[in-house]
């Protein structure tokens, strides 16, 4: 790191008060905001920058080669990690940072197992489109991977990351768990505990993965939010609701935070009742009773004396007559 680097980070740290044991009930401590985000933002970047330097240290020592590769020659990893957007400037930025200094850390690709000559990324699929996009060689360290080596080496790179988003680890251990991946497996590759792999799973397995990748990665909406986001999706009407929220003309000129709120407020808006009348006359025209239905409720309101004691007589009898046609038990 460099010099300037480390008084950066020196001033960062001083200003962060020490992290106090929480007491055993204590409310979640608050969360930090405005300008503390934007210093763990820097802080979360340079333990990024470092990680991929020790990463990159590792390799050599280990006696890994970094090489050349077309970009065309390398596919991206079997299972995807990040939601692609519309509208990247942390990509746009990589790009010019490649344009001009070049990629300073190699991705990890392994062969791929199938077609000789060809690759598979690991991780730094960012740097892979990047450079497909300008149109230079991607520097790579190729290494003989397993699928969970792969998916483990892809997981623990994004560990120290702090911009992939929970929907996006949510989405990542769905598609593990669609390949057969254990949870113990999804747990390690995500760097996270088993609950914590239940509620990434819960969210992923109850919205449509249609309905996330047409939201994004909504990088400010946390765990609470998306949890129940799941609760009023899985209501009667959510899905038919998210859907007609995204098919509004609006939606598509929203940025991924906002496509959460506009769907978020579809869902919570209350469906109006479905009701079906019907009225029941003589061919005379006398009115004799209105018949209502909503959902499973089927409601008569006898308007005739002389009806009513009709049906009542009845009622027995077209109770045994249901039970017979049905097998009712």
């Amino acid at each position: 790191m460099s010099p300037k680097g480390r008084d950066i980070l020196k001033s960062m740290v001083g200003a962060v008060e020490p992290a106090r044991p929480e007491a055993p009930g204590a409310p979640p401590p608050h969360r930090p905001s405005g300008a503390v985000k934007a210093m763990n933002l820097s802080l979360g970047r340079l333990g990024e920058e470092a990680a991929a330097a020790k990463a990159l240290r590792e390799s050599l020592a280990s006696g890994d080669k970094v090489l050349e590769i077309d970009p065309a020659a390398v596919e991206m990893s079997f299972i995807r990690d990040r939601i692609p957007v519309d509208m990247d400037p942390e990509f746009e930025r990589l790009k010019q940072s490649i344009q001009e200094s070049g990629q300073q850390v190699p991705i990890l690709v392994r062969p791929d197992p199938v077609t000789a000559g060809r690759y598979q990324a690991a991780y730094g699929h960012r740097r892979l489109r990047a450079a497909a996009e300008i149109g230079v060689p991607i520097k790579a360290v190729v290494r003989k991977l397993t699928d969970e080596e792969l998916i483990l080496a892809q997981g623990q790179e994004n560990g120290p990351r702090v911009d992939l988003s929970f929907i996006e680890r949510a989405l990542f251990a769905r598609r593990m768990d669609e390949h057969g991946f254990s949870r113990d497996m999804i747990a390690q590759a995500l760097a996270t505990d088993k609950p914590e792999t239940s509620r990434l799973l819960q969210v992923a397995q109850t919205i449509d993965p249609e309905i996330i990748l047409a939201i994004g990665p909504a990088p400010k909406v946390g765990r609470p939010r998306w949890l129940a986001f799941a609760e009023k999706f899985r209501e009667a009407g959510g899905q038919k609701k998210a859907r007609a929220a995204i098919g509004a003309a609006a939606f598509q000129t929203l940025d991924s935070n906002s496509r959460f709120d506009a769907i978020w407020k579809a869902l919570e808006e209350k469906s109006a009742p479905q009701r079906a009348e019907q009225t029941l006359r003589t061919q005379g025209g006398r009115q004799l009773a209105s018949v209502t239905r909503s959902g499973k409720t089927f409601r008569i309101t006898v308007k005739s004396a002389e009806f009513s004691e009709f049906l009542a007589q009845r009622l027995v009898g077209l109770a045994a007559e249901f039970e017979e046609v049905n097998e009712v038990k």
